[in-house]
């Protein structure tokens, strides 16, 4: 079963992931593994990464840090496809695909990103996407920023379009759509 797990900046998604991913993996007796996509650029990002390890500990999660091109897990020989996988964050994977390390916007990366979660949705079946939902801001962004916040909605709607499950995490609280 794909999920789509989606809401806003620390709301409890990755919780939440995490509990559903460690059941479904118990209940089908497979492998845990979690996919970390952030690639950290400060000490926030750092913290938040320890923060996260620290909550996954004792779990049975193998952690894979997979910044870029989430399809090629796919022919990774110690990847087990028939694993339960979290994979944490479509946000920073679009991040880190369609800015580089000096700021440069790739316009394409919303297409390839599209096509590598979906590809490894496909290619598993037994994944939980984590999305951090951002479209709700009124305020007006560079056209930098919202061409990634479209980028990211494009992408979030393809995967919902094709997970069995779409589940919005808002305050902890859980709000299925699909």
């Amino acid at each position: 079963m794909n999920i789509l797990i989606s809401g806003g900046c620390k709301n409890g998604k990755s919780f939440y992931a995490q509990r559903r991913a460690r059941e479904m993996a118990d209940r089908l007796g497979v492998p845990l593994y979690y996919i970390a996509t952030m690639i950290p650029h400060d000490e926030e990002d750092r913290a938040r990464i320890k923060r996260h390890i620290a909550e996954r500990e004792g779990w049975g999660f193998e952690t894979i840090e997979q910044g870029r091109s989430l399809a090629a897990l796919l022919h990774c020989e110690d990847v087990d496809r028939s694993g339960v996988f979290l994979m944490d964050s479509v946000t920073a994977l679009l991040n880190n695909e369609m800015f580089d390390e000096h700021g440069c916007l790739d316009e394409n990366a919303a297409g390839r990103v599209k096509a590598d979660v979906l590809a490894f949705a496909k290619g598993t079946g037994n994944t939980l996407f984590v999305s951090d939902y951002i479209y709700a801001d009124a305020d007006v962004y560079s056209s930098a920023v919202e061409g990634y916040r479209r980028s990211l909605a494009a992408v979030d709607r393809a995967l919902a379009a094709f997970c069995d499950e779409v589940i919005e995490i808002a305050y902890g609280r859980e709000e299925r759509w699909k």
